[in-house]
Formats: C-alpha cells, sequence, structure tokens
C-alpha cells in the first residue's frame, strides 16, 4: 500500500471527481468550506476541476516550466451559477487530465514542483488533491464520506514524501520537525499493517511503517487518520484516539499545514 500502479492513479483520479461530483449533486454550492473556508462549495469545485485542466496542459505540452494558469483552456470553470454545467466541466477536465497521463505514460518527463519531474508524480498528486477535497465538499454538504483502504494509505504516505520535501527545501515550518528523539505513530484500527512511525531526528524527521512505542499515538479508522493528518478532522474527534504527548501531534499539524 506504498504506491498504487499508475493506471490504478489514473482510474482513481475519474472515480474520486465522479464521487465529487455526487456529492455536489443537489448541495448547496454558495455555503461557505468549513476547512477550506475562504472558498465556497462552488469555489472548491472550480478549484479541483481547474488543477486537472493545468495538469492535463502540462501533461499533454510535456512542458519544461509551470505553465500560467492563464494559459490553461477553461481553467476558471463555467460561467454562470448552473449545477449541470459545473457538473459537466468537472467530468470533463477529469478525463481529459487521465486521458493525457494514459498517453503519456508515467516516465515521461514534464515540470513539477517536487521531487521528481515524472508524469507519475502528477497522476498520484491529482488523486490525492481529488481525494482531499473531496472530503471537504463532504463536510460542507453534510453528507458521509469514505474512501478505500490502499487509496487512504497511499495518501498519508504522499503527504508525508511533500512534508520531507519542504523540509529539504527549507520550508521554515517544515524546518522545525526535528529534534528532541520524539516519536509519533499512526495507527490504524481497521486496516492490518496500516501503520507508520514519524521520528524526529536532530536534522530532519523520517517516517517507515512500524508497531513501535512513540511520544503520541493516533489510533483510529484508517479514513479518519488520513482526514486528521491532512487537517481536516480535528484530533479530539470521538472517532480518533490520542495516546501520549497530545502537543507533539499539534506539533506536527501546525508545522504541516502550507499547501
Amino acid at each position: 500500500m506504498t504506491l498504487l500502479p499508475y493506471d490504478r492513479y489514473c482510474d482513481e483520479i475519474l472515480a474520486q471527481t465522479d464521487a465529487l461530483r455526487a456529492t455536489l449533486a443537489g448541495a448547496d454550492l454558495t455555503v461557505t468550506v468549513p476547512t477550506c473556508p475562504d472558498w465556497t462549495l462552488r469555489e472548491l469545485a472550480v478549484h479541483v476541476g481547474g488543477a486537472h485542466r493545468w495538469v492535463g496542459e502540462i501533461v499533454r505540452t510535456r512542458a519544461a516550466e509551470d505553465v500560467p494558469e492563464d494559459k490553461v483552456p477553461g481553467i476558471e470553470g463555467p460561467g454562470g451559477d448552473d449545477p449541470g454545467a459545473l457538473d459537466a466541466w468537472l467530468a470533463e477536465g477529469a478525463a481529459d487530465a487521465v486521458a493525457a497521463l494514459r498517453e503519456a505514460g508515467p516516465d515521461a518527463e514534464v515540470w513539477t514542483w517536487a521531487w521528481e519531474r515524472r508524469t507519475d508524480f502528477w497522476a498520484r498528486r491529482m488523486t490525492h488533491e481529488t481525494v482531499v477535497h473531496r472530503a471537504d465538499a463532504a463536510l460542507a454538504a453534510r453528507v458521509p464520506y469514505t474512501v478505500g483502504p490502499e487509496v487512504a494509505a497511499d495518501t498519508i504516505e504522499e503527504w508525508l514524501r511533500i512534508v520531507s520535501f519542504a523540509q529539504e527545501d527549507g520550508d521554515p515550518e517544515a524546518s522545525e520537525l526535528r529534534g528532541g528523539g520524539r516519536s509519533l505513530h499512526l495507527h490504524a484500527t481497521d486496516v492490518p499493517g496500516a501503520e507508520w512511525l514519524i521520528g524526529f531526528g536532530e536534522d530532519r524527521f523520517t517516517w517507515r511503517r512500524a508497531h513501535e512505542k512513540a511520544t503520541v499515538v493516533l489510533r483510529g479508522p484508517l479514513t479518519e487518520l488520513m482526514l486528521v493528518f491532512n487537517r481536516r478532522l480535528d484530533p479530539t474527534d470521538d472517532r480518533v484516539e490520542v495516546l501520549g504527548d497530545a502537543e507533539l501531534l499539534d506539533f506536527w499539524l501546525d508545522r504541516s499545514s502550507f499547501g
């Protein structure tokens, strides 16, 4: 459950977008998203669909540099407030991005903002961009949210890699995630083997799959662990349990809040 196959990521972009569209169907698109308070539900949807189109353009053109948003056709979303037009626009953007990713394959060289410059990065990133923002939409629309265990686990793995990259790149918040020999253990109670040990070393943090004692433990169903880790669920929620030094968990969450 560390990395999913490239084709699976492509499939998930479509499946997660379909699930997002189902969440939006019949919802009040003018409500504020609690976990992204600068956005309404419609603006959240436009953000996700715009990201799909932006990545599709990067992949389709094999861009060697960042593509400005004003160079991406249709990124601003459909005109007017018709929910049907928004739904069709979301579906089209995801389908076009996936078509570009499938045509390119996982190893095509393209610009990314991160540690690898391959299309495989974007397939994974767009999967989890959609997974997490679908959770935002579900919270705003007040509907249930579930995600499969392999995808939820990989969302955690990808976020760990992003925070590690930010630390390596000198991000001031991520740079503080070190020192003291402390550790954080994530323990999914419903999926065997879905456990992570995050250790705070002198210079940086590291992580691995392990079941070991730690300074603080976050326990609960895997989906809920993923939501807490992505700051979409408060660690005081009764669906999860925090054992040990809760301030260390808060320390992690506060310093991995960028992006």
